[in-house]
């Protein structure tokens, strides 16, 4: 299959709805061969759909935060597929909105655990596999808009997202000389599920929320996943094979102001 991913294995978690499905939809449809992972087992309906549309994707149902399995699964992918060349760290929760006073210290952990550790342990086990994979590789981690700018709606996930950014950045480093590039995607606020659940739990409900976060984007839009996906495709690509330790910001404006 051509296509500006053609030839290459990528893995993608959080890929059963929201921002990692549109990933692993614009992936296949770009040639890539998709290893979906995700905890729902959803993901198993989307791999079959891409595959009926032509591409290539299975799925394993995964915990990025379950070292053991996390370790599993990369091996099985590159058992089956022969390669990994992209890593999509993109699965994430949006945990408490009480401020910093008011959030349980296990509440923080889980948060931690699953936004940060889950990208530190997927990274952890993709480069002994990557290492055995020829040409270029990418890993690319979702972070936000909020991990270069506060804001206090969702204090404890904006912090998670801020450590994505750097732990893309030292990885970056880290692995150059291997040629892995290490990037990371800066969304603003996209209409995913995480978003909706997370407008639901505030004044005015959901319809309330996308309201005011259309009035407050020079584009007056909300972002879709798929604009967030097509950058995930730049980056996984060779089209940035001198791209590295960055971050692409995707808001409508949002930054710019």
């Amino acid at each position: 299959m051509s296509g500006r991913l053609a030839g290459k294995v990528a893995l993608i978690t959080g890929a059963a709805n929201g921002m990692g499905e549109a990933i692993a939809r614009m992936f296949a449809l770009e040639g890539a061969v998709v290893a979906m992972t995700d905890m729902s087992e959803r993901g198993d309906q989307v791999a079959e759909e891409i595959r009926d549309s032509g591409g290539r994707a299975e799925f394993w149902q995964m915990n990025t935060t379950d070292e053991a399995r996390v370790e599993a699964v990369f091996a099985e992918v590159f058992e089956r597929f022969g390669a990994l060349n992209v890593l999509i760290n993109n699965a994430g929760i949006s945990g408490p909105m009480e401020p910093t006073d008011q959030v349980a210290f296990d509440d923080w952990k889980s948060v931690f655990t699953v936004n940060v550790g889950g990208p530190f342990l997927c990274t952890k086990h993709a480069i002994p596999h990557m290492r055995r994979t020829s040409g270029m590789k990418s890993i690319v981690n979702t972070s936000s808009i909020y991990g270069l700018i506060g804001n206090a709606d969702v204090p404890v996930y904006h912090t998670t997202k801020a450590a994505v950014r750097l732990m893309s950045k030292t990885d970056a480093i880290t692995y150059a000389p291997e040629g892995i590039r290490v990037n990371s995607v800066m969304p603003g606020t996209i209409l995913t599920p995480l978003n909706i659940e997370k407008g639901s739990r505030m004044p005015g409900g959901v319809e309330g929320y996308l309201e005011q976060m259309r009035s407050i984007h020079p584009l007056g839009v909300i972002g879709e996943p798929e604009d967030v996906a097509y950058a995930m495709v730049y980056l996984a690509s060779d089209e940035s094979k001198f791209v590295t330790g960055t971050e692409l910001i995707i808001d409508g404006g949002y930054t710019a102001q």
